[in-house]
């Protein structure tokens, strides 16, 4: 930063691109919309297909999953629906939102007028860090909250049924489900570290979002390489699912903590990285 942009009345580097604009800037985005929209409308697909499938009858060698569970109450719905999303639908809007955020700059030869604003590197990354984090949180609760809306309309209001067997009354069962809510974010970081980080590597932001979503398939595929025996404990998708612990009578944590600490390890490393390269890069577009 120039001594004249630093000694300019008025300037204050920490008040440039505030948060409040960006986050409406990317709130009346086409592909925010359409993605909202996805997830609003993914439990009336559900419920569409249960009531012409009839109740879930799936149940094998005595086992009861969640998807048998599906009808018994809104709550159900909606563990459900995080349960058939979660291994790929939520990956999609937190790779895009991370993905999108650097590299679209990039690509509309902006990039270069924001810094020049002057905004600095490491305040425009954060900005851009913090919303899309914002983003993606508010897409990872959308999808319950309708379809516990949803669910309870459809179904009932009720008791979460157990696959395990038992119930939880409902003031019990909400905590659960936002603990449930709180994993999924925090494991979806490793895929947000990623596309973010290939954001600040192309100018393309196709590249980056189907980046971070190809790294993340060859995770799951690799984890489900049982011939890598306690190797696979390192990798994220190996713990993407310990958020079962909490639908269960007695809520255990050891899971979900190592999977927490596995992802937030992960993508710290990602986004220090990300933050290293952008501000050494020579901006040209």
């Amino acid at each position: 930063m120039s001594a004249l942009t630093e000694s300019a009345p008025g300037y204050r580097p920490r008040r440039t691109l505030p948060l409040r604009v960006e986050t409406l800037r990317q709130l009346k985005r086409r592909r925010t919309l359409a993605m909202g929209s996805v997830l609003a409308v993914l439990p009336f697909v559900m419920i569409v297909a249960f009531a012409i499938g009839g109740t879930p009858e799936g149940r094998e060698n005595g086992r009861v999953t969640l998807m048998d569970t599906a009808t018994a109450s809104g709550a159900n719905f909606a563990a459900t629906c995080l349960f058939v999303s979660a291994g790929f639908l939520l990956v999609v809007p937190v790779a895009l939102f991370h993905g999108d955020t650097v590299a679209s700059e990039a690509s509309w030869s902006s990039l270069r007028y924001l810094l020049a604003a002057p905004v600095p590197r490491i305040r425009l990354l954060w900005s851009k860090l913090a919303v899309a984090l914002l983003m993606s949180a508010g897409a990872i609760l959308l999808l319950p909250l309708v379809a516990l809306v949803a669910g309870t309309a459809a179904y009932g209001w009720g008791p979460l049924e157990l696959p395990t067997g038992g119930s939880l009354a409902p003031a019990e069962a909400m905590p659960r489900l936002l603990v449930v809510v709180a994993f999924i974010f925090v494991s979806q970081l490793v895929t947000a570290a990623l596309a973010f980080w290939l954001s600040t590597r192309t100018d393309a932001p196709l590249g980056a979002v189907g980046g971070a979503v190809g790294l993340t398939i060859i995770g799951n595929v690799l984890d489900a390489v049982t011939a890598l025996g306690s190797w696979r404990d390192f990798l994220p998708a190996h713990w993407q699912f310990a958020w079962a612990d909490a639908l269960q009578p007695q809520l255990e944590w050891g899971g979900m903590v190592k999977g927490a600490a596995i992802s937030v390890t992960y993508a710290v490393v990602l986004f220090a990285l990300a933050f290293r390269g952008f501000s050494r890069k020579d901006i040209v577009s």
